[in-house]
């Protein structure tokens, strides 16, 4: 047990009022489980490149948990692959977050298939649209956060101001990478908090060796927002969408030069070969501006653990 919860918590069977971010490459089955097993609510990520088949390979790693998980997916990949919904739906998971689009579809047929549904918001009126479309729960991502979103508002102002409107629980999200953290948006009146860069290096995870080294490496002021490495891969996120990753050559060399880099045919091939090398000069890391605070490669449950008990005995001598 980890001493912390919230009403929304307990009323989701968890131990602690922490979800991992779903974050596509990395978030999959196993450090779902993981996440889960050591009192959070684990989700399962399917990014831009997700499909139905990895779905289901993924959640073969949560066959015969006995304990709440949830699934994380892309609205606009949704609709690009509608079989993605259906695989997330029959797998019942107590949380089913589709982010990062207007369709709301997909709201009524969560709750028809007894499933709570959850969005990311990163602004007061986005917030309201996503509860006025049926949302049960809110993720109030400030623009700290790490990987694809909007940077619109940082994280404390934005909690503030949903939390005083909003009448469905919200999960912060976007630079809660420690136990202070945590303690102050649960002090703010968060019902959780929805962590992914202090997840990044778990043993769990699936990110790479250099792309843990690197995040280890890292330093408050290391992370840029980006459309770069979209544009070279020619992923097909929103412009009002960038990533946030680890600073390094490629993105310095061709943030605010998008244009050019579509028609760069050479620059593209050499980012490509960078990926498939792990070389990390070239290719993106996505991190929030809480990377600074991690310190080594560890598993799931010590992350959880650390945090919430540091959160723990500040909010009780507060």
């Amino acid at each position: 047990m980890t001493g912390l919860s919230t009403e929304w918590s307990r009323s989701m069977g968890l131990e602690a009022p922490i979800v991992n971010a779903p974050m596509g490459g990395v978030a999959g089955g196993a450090l779902a489980a993981a996440v889960s097993r050591a009192g959070g609510l684990g989700m399962v990520g399917m990014g831009s490149a997700g499909s139905p088949e990895q779905l289901e390979a993924e959640l073969r790693h949560l066959s015969g948990l006995d304990r709440p998980f949830g699934i994380g997916l892309v609205d606009w990949v949704v609709s690009q692959k509608p079989r993605l919904l259906d695989v997330a739906l029959a797998a019942r998971p107590a949380l089913l977050a589709v982010s990062f689009g207007d369709n709301s579809t997909w709201v009524r047929r969560a709750h028809d298939s007894g499933v709570l549904a959850a969005a990311q918001v990163a602004d007061l009126r986005s917030a309201h649209q996503a509860v006025a479309a049926g949302i049960d729960v809110v993720i109030a991502r400030g623009a700290e956060g790490g990987g694809h979103g909007e940077p619109r508002v940082s994280t404390l102002p934005l909690l503030a101001e949903v939390l005083d409107e909003l009448p469905v629980p919200v999960l912060a999200a976007g630079g809660i990478s420690s136990g202070r953290a945590l303690a102050a948006v649960l002090a703010a009146g968060a019902s959780g908090a929805w962590i992914g860069t202090a997840f990044m290096a778990c043993t769990e995870g699936s990110a790479s060796e250099p792309s843990r080294r690197a995040l280890l490496g890292a330093r408050d002021t290391d992370t840029v927002t980006t459309r770069a490495f979209d544009v070279a891969l020619g992923y097909a996120w929103p412009e009002q969408l960038p990533e946030r990753v680890l600073r390094n050559e490629f993105g310095d060399q061709w943030t605010g030069r998008e244009e050019a880099l579509a028609a760069a045919d050479e620059a593209r091939a050499e980012l490509a070969a960078a990926i498939i090398a792990d070389d990390h000069r070239l290719a993106p890391v996505n991190a929030g501006q809480g990377v600074g605070r991690l310190r080594s490669v560890r598993s799931a449950a010590d992350v959880i653990a650390e945090m919430c008990g540091d959160a723990r005995r500040l909010l009780d001598r507060w």
